[in-house]
């Protein structure tokens, strides 16, 4: 590798993270890759990177996935993770641009992410991301920034933060490298997309769609940690989750925010653990995929 490879200097590098399934008749698809093919090129706009042909990305993924398909596990909760990922590669130093570019995708057997209920610690001094920023880009610059705040989040007994807004530090974001959501009665609510500091979650999108079909109202908007609070208080937060593609639907059995500390009984959930069985029964051909969301290899 070259020294003054552009992208260890300048911090041009995208990534997405996608998952491939075996059926029971041992046929592989793939979950949702075209909402994944938009969002790395709405990632590469950001970051001042080409956009990659979907020819190149979706053929290029299917073709390997073909090869390499018997690497797909075939046991319940397991997949194989799928990174496609650019980065720039001139040699040059000088930040600007690069005007070359390296395209990747690589594959690893996965299990479960998080394969027991996470305790959260409420960040308030550390910031994910702002308005105006690349909250909403999946660019490598976000993941190493959060590292410090999840660090000192385990040194107190945490798996994770709940990241806040850069300003008041009270507006509710992400929770580690997920989308959140909070079930308060019979809505769901989780953070509005409008400022552009959270990743628009192709999990996400798919929880909100199933969710509402369960029969639950849904509301993607602006929460801050006082009405989290005030609902834990009065018995009314029920569950708390978080979304991705790794973790798929991730339990939150603690939430500590300064001296507060807000505790769940996983065991009695209801709503989370129906949500994570549909959608897994549609990503293992378990359940009719009505949504058109498995790519079949």
């Amino acid at each position: 590798m070259e020294p003054s490879l552009a992208a260890l200097h300048y911090g041009q590098a995208i990534f997405e993270g996608i998952k491939a399934y075996k059926n029971e008749n041992g046929e592989a698809f793939i979950f949702r890759p075209e909402d994944n093919f938009k969002r790395f090129n709405i990632s590469a706009e950001r970051m001042q990177m080409p956009t990659i042909p979907e020819e190149i990305f979706m053929e290029g993924m299917r073709a390997l996935i073909e090869i390499d398909k018997n690497w797909i596990p075939a046991k319940r909760d397991y997949s194989l993770y799928i990174r496609p990922f650019m980065f720039s590669t001139d040699n040059v130093i000088g930040v600007k641009p690069s005007e070359t570019y390296k395209f990747m995708i690589i594959l690893s057997p996965t299990g479960p992410y998080y394969s027991a209920p996470m305790k959260i610690y409420v960040e308030e001094k550390y910031t994910r991301a702002a308005p105006g920023g690349v909250g909403f880009a999946k660019n490598a610059g976000n993941y190493g920034a959060s590292l410090k705040a999840s660090a000192d989040a385990r040194k107190k007994g945490y798996d994770q933060v709940l990241w806040t807004d850069a300003f008041e530090h009270k507006w509710l974001q992400e929770v580690g490298t997920m989308n959140v959501f909070f079930i308060i009665g019979n809505t769901a609510v989780t953070p509005s997309l409008e400022e552009e500091t959270i990743l628009e979650g192709v999990t996400r999108d798919s929880a909100i769609v199933v969710l509402k079909e369960m029969g639950l109202i849904v509301e993607e908007r602006k929460i801050d940690i006082n009405e989290l609070m005030e609902a834990y208080k009065s018995g009314k937060l029920l569950e708390a989750f978080g979304t991705g593609t790794a973790a798929t639907i991730s339990s939150i059995k603690e939430l500590c925010y300064k001296d507060f500390v807000m505790k769940f009984d996983t065991e009695k959930w209801k709503v989370s653990p129906k949500l994570k069985k549909i959608l897994t029964d549609i990503r293992e051909g378990q359940a009719e995929d009505t949504h058109g969301w498995m790519f079949k290899i």
